[in-house]
């Protein structure tokens, strides 16, 4: 049922990250195994891995990277995090937009703070802030990981942001939970009683209860269609 009512209103949308089709470019990046350039050395050295980024970016002149949903993953090893006793956590629900620390990120339509926190982990989300939106009698939530610390001063559960507005900006490695900057974009319809937190990683044996949890964020983000591999 979101999925449909997205698409309906899909036009109304404000941009999430400040890009222009007609003139900015999106690399479409791969964090599977198939990626074989990603090796420990890479992975377990954060700045080694921004320059990873800012190297790709660079030499096919695209301003973001982006990319993610339900992708098997095999860069969620660099932290136990993900690790469970049973099976690691490995299949990716949000959808990622890599590029410039402090890089603006605005609300896509009218919400209000559902909750927010520091997940201050190796590996998490870092700085995170979740809205929740309603569309007819449909209500969900979009969840920005990796934010900038400071986006979390004078914030409160209840404050309303209008459609367009600023929200927060990509977190530094040192806020953002250790990763290169960043914005993890993810829909959630269910909560499941959490605050400030919700998991952008889960087990492939879960894979299909959460995928019809969190919906695809390039539903509300339009992107991914510009995007070249």
């Amino acid at each position: 049922m979101l999925t449909t009512i997205l698409q309906k209103y899909q036009p109304s949308f404000a941009k999430v990250v400040p890009f222009n089709a007609q003139q900015d470019t999106l690399l479409l990046l791969d964090f599977t195994a198939a990626n074989t350039d990603l090796k420990d050395d890479i992975l377990n050295n954060t700045d080694s891995f921004s320059a990873y980024i800012n190297a790709k970016l660079q030499a096919t002149n695209c301003k973001y990277g982006i990319g993610g949903y339900s992708e098997h993953r095999t860069v969620y090893s660099r932290s136990k995090v993900f690790d469970t006793t049973d099976e690691p956590r490995r299949l990716h629900l949000g959808v990622d937009i890599w590029g410039e620390a402090e890089t603006p990120v605005f609300a896509a339509l009218d919400g209000v703070v559902h909750s927010f926190a520091f997940n201050n982990q190796y590996g998490d989300y870092g700085a995170t802030i979740i809205l929740q939106h309603q569309l007819e009698d449909v209500i969900f939530y979009a969840l920005y990981g990796h934010l900038s610390l400071k986006d979390l001063e004078g914030l409160y559960e209840g404050k309303k942001f209008a459609k367009g507005e600023l929200v927060a900006h990509f977190g530094r490695a040192e806020e953002n939970g250790a990763w290169p900057p960043h914005l993890h974009y993810q829909l959630i319809i269910d909560m499941q009683g959490k605050k400030g937190d919700f998991p952008g990683v889960c087990k492939l044996s879960e894979r299909a209860q959460y995928l019809t949890n969190c919906p695809d964020a390039d539903l509300v983000l339009q992107m991914l269609q510009f995007a070249k591999g």
